[in-house]
């Protein structure tokens, strides 16, 4: 009889060490609700937290039991205490703040950025230069690598149990809660939500060789500011054959004007010797809809549908941290390194000049131009 190992290790390892003392710049809604969750939960030493609204940082600290609470992130950053770093504000906000601690923090030992780490590929090349010749360690919390299915998918990939990927796909029918700095821009869906999945694509398969993007405004969204990259349609193009694809539809029908909804997240991958198809849960916030995964192979020739009770928001979170916490411990680069991250900031970057120039654009066209 055969043996299916269904097994796909969703949920990675707790870090070997995980008390290093942490402070929190910004007190926002991912801070607040997202990763302040996951980290307590998974036991992390949170030690301080500075906001550019000393009465939300106050608000946080209390809900969260955060017993330090500076007046402004500077100060935050000057306790010698603190080893590392979770630098949460907006991708607008984050490159002064990052390249001052680079410049001026060094008894740090890593940062947790947030992404995207900047607003362009550029910025985001000055960044990685400037920690690494600080000798601090930096992360990006691409937090959808360690979404449960995505990991499942990954480890299939990696067992060889789906054969050589042909076509892989993420749809996206969901409305973000848009926040009011993505107005000041110019660069919307693309930056703040496609790079989630530009990331999982190159996490489960790589770089790709180009991509060919076409964007619309999102009709809702265009009531309230001026934009370009609503709906984005993207493809990336790989070396081997393979192609992948998204669907980023944050307008999703007028349901937010009355009709009925139709909002989900689903993604697909086609190898020679399998399918994997799955759900992220996210869409279903605040509610905590764990993501799915159902896969078949020809030897198996039947679907297997594992499940877990892990959800992305807040449960993959505790995992981004954990990482930098392992690579501190390790001395290893982290899963989620700035060097990394500067080829999906290019990938984003080469969407942009693929809408402008409305041709596909090879990775190698940003890489070459800067850091790789």
């Amino acid at each position: 009889m055969l043996r299916v190992d269904v097994d796909l290790q969703p949920v990675p390892p707790p870090p070997r060490k995980k008390d290093y003392p942490i402070g929190i710049v910004g007190a926002g809604f991912i801070v607040n609700d997202v990763q302040l969750v996951a980290y307590r939960k998974a036991g992390y030493n949170v030690r301080a937290i500075a906001s550019a609204h000393p009465e939300h940082a106050r608000h946080v600290a209390a809900r969260h039991g955060i017993p330090k609470v500076y007046q402004s992130w500077r100060e935050l950053a000057a306790d010698p205490e603190l080893e590392v770093l979770d630098v949460a504000v907006p991708p607008g906000e984050q490159p002064p703040i990052l390249l001052e601690l680079a410049s001026s923090a060094r008894h740090l030992k890593g940062v947790l950025a947030q992404k995207p780490l900047a607003l362009n590929y550029a910025e985001a090349a000055r960044i990685v230069d400037a920690f690494q010749q600080a000798g601090i360690v930096l992360a990006v919390n691409q937090n959808m690598r360690y979404d449960q299915s995505v990991r499942a998918c990954k480890t299939l990939l990696e067992r060889g149990e789906l054969g050589q990927p042909v076509l892989a796909t993420i749809e996206m029918r969901a409305s973000p809660h848009w926040q009011p700095w993505c107005a000041a821009y110019g660069r919307m869906t693309l930056l703040i939500m496609s790079i989630h999945h530009l990331d999982t694509f190159r996490y489960w398969f790589g770089d790709p060789e180009s991509v060919y993007v076409s964007v619309r405004e999102d009709p809702r969204t265009a009531e309230r500011w001026r934009h370009r990259d609503g709906i984005a349609l993207y493809i990336l193009e790989y070396a081997n054959g393979l192609r992948a694809a998204a669907w980023d539809d944050v307008w999703a029908g007028p349901w937010k004007e009355g009709s009925g909804a139709d909002v989900y997240i689903r993604w697909r991958v086609e190898g020679t010797e399998g399918i994997a198809r799955g759900t992220i849960g996210w869409p279903a916030w605040p509610n905590a809809e764990p993501s799915t995964i159902d896969f078949t192979t020809r030897a198996a020739n039947c679907w297997f549908s594992p499940r877990w009770k892990e959800v992305w928001f807040p449960d993959a979170f505790a995992a981004t941290m954990g990482q930098l916490f392992d690579a501190l411990a390790c001395g290893t680069e982290p899963a989620v390194s700035g060097r990394d991250n500067l080829h999906t900031m290019a990938l984003v970057e080469a969407c942009y000049k693929s809408v402008e120039e409305h041709r596909p654009v090879r990775l190698e066209e940003i890489l070459s131009g800067g850091v790789a």
